[in-house]
């Protein structure tokens, strides 16, 4: 039993530099995919004062702002599934590479944005390279890692979304004070990380056997075989779980900069001390996502998938309250953004352990890439609904309402089927 034990908490011992290699790369895509997607939300307020005129209302501001971030999701739920069905046609490697490019160049050029739908159309083709570079990623690593290690590698390769907000917020402290449009320029420094992978990384050799039967006249799979019989409820498991986690991501936790200004009254500073405040807030509730980001992993190992989807669920739902309605003092929120971050984010983490399991090798991206993004349309309406109840009630009541979405999540565990212990299916 000494020695059982002993193995298990050394499992790093027997992973070889290639997998660790392969781990490092769909890390830092996953990094920059992060700190893309976030530097919209650090400059939003001072992006759409600019392109609405110094006249723009707080109000106006929201409105408009929850327009872009909706359209990003949908763009993220699109690249997701496509780039997923590509990444099983063409292979995971490729379509690594072409997400990354996709993503950082598009991020760079919004800086150049002169009214605010141009920033949306930016905002909108950089999510087509987000939403994609995640499917490719997670089916790369959990085929190139061992059925032993693959929880391990997952809850890392997650950590990375923590990772590319605390970027985001260095890179806002650093270049923000310049104007929002450098922060957006920023962006495109990911696109060097395509380098490495062209040249270090090859298809695993599940998807090149897989891929090698397929051309000798096997039938390609499409979307239409995740609803069949034997993947239907896996399909709606998985893509349920995923709406319900960035429903409440986008709806709720990702407005925390502009709540931290509107919460705590911080009109009275200079934008430079704003830009502080907002940027430790936005670290604070990062340094909480690492910790659930990796938790996740061992939880699951030890209780199974469902009982870890469960606790990071009803944590989010008694967090988001806790967190928004409770605190009168900046001190106070900073205690409290760690532990929302712990469930709010950590969810995440469970999703390139959990998705990957549910699908065959012919079908691991693209089912993958369909459930984390198809719930995206729908939840890309989380925005909008907080930039709407923003006119109707304060925002501390509308995010604790759009909170009530993590019940969703708990009832979808009822018919989730459990993986925990089943080899990756061939």
């Amino acid at each position: 039993m000494e020695k059982h034990n002993l193995i298990k908490t050394q499992w790093w011992k027997g992973v070889t530099g290639y997998q660790w290699l392969v781990l490092s790369v769909a890390w830092l895509g996953w990094v920059f995919d992060s700190m893309d997607s976030t530097l919209y939300a650090l400059v939003l307020h001072p992006a759409l004062s600019d392109l609405l005129g110094p006249g723009a209302a707080s109000s106006e501001i929201e409105w408009y702002g929850g327009i872009i971030f909706t359209i990003f999701l949908i763009g993220w739920a699109v690249g997701g599934v496509l780039f997923g069905i590509a990444a099983d046609r063409f292979g995971r490697t490729r379509a690594l590479i072409y997400t990354i490019l996709i993503y950082s160049f598009f991020t760079g050029l919004a800086a150049f944005s002169r009214t605010w739908w141009e920033l949306a159309g930016y905002r909108f083709i950089t999510a087509l390279g987000i939403g994609g570079e995640w499917a490719a990623g997670a089916a790369l690593v959990a085929e190139t890692w061992s059925e032993e290690t693959r929880t391990k590698a997952a809850g890392i390769l997650q950590s990375a979304w923590a990772a590319g907000f605390f970027i985001a917020s260095l890179v806002n402290l650093t270049v923000g004070s310049y104007g929002w449009r450098w922060v957006f320029a920023a962006g495109i420094l990911p696109a060097l990380l395509t380098f490495l992978v062209r040249s270090s990384v090859k298809e695993p050799e599940r998807w090149t056997k897989i891929r090698k039967e397929g051309e000798e006249g096997s039938p390609e799979p499409g979307i239409g075989r995740l609803f069949q019989k034997d993947l239907r409820t896996k399909t709606l498991a998985g893509s349920l779980l995923a709406f319900v986690a960035v429903f409440g991501l986008w709806g709720a936790t990702n407005w925390t900069p502009t709540l931290v200004r509107e919460l705590l009254s911080l009109e009275h500073l200079g934008p430079k001390a704003i830009n502080r405040y907002v940027s430790y807030a936005t670290m604070a509730l990062n340094a909480g996502s690492i910790i659930g980001y990796l938790s996740f992993g061992p939880i699951a190992d030890r209780f199974g998938r469902k009982t870890a989807f469960f606790i990071m669920c009803l944590g989010s739902l008694i967090m988001l309250p806790a967190t928004f309605l409770v605190p009168r003092e900046y001190a106070t929120l900073l205690w409290l953004l760690p532990f929302l971050g712990f469930f709010n984010n950590g969810i995440f983490s469970g999703f390139p352990i959990y998705l990957p399991e549910l699908y065959p090798t012919r079908l691991r991206a693209t089912g993958a890439g369909f459930c984390f993004n198809a719930g995206r349309i729908v939840a890309s309406g989380g925005p909008f609904l907080k930039g709407y109840l923003g006119t109707l009630m304060s925002p501390g009541r509308a995010v604790s309402l759009i909170g009530l979405i993590y019940l969703v999540g708990i009832g979808t565990l009822w018919f989730a089927p459990e993986t925990k212990g089943r080899k990756l299916p061939d």
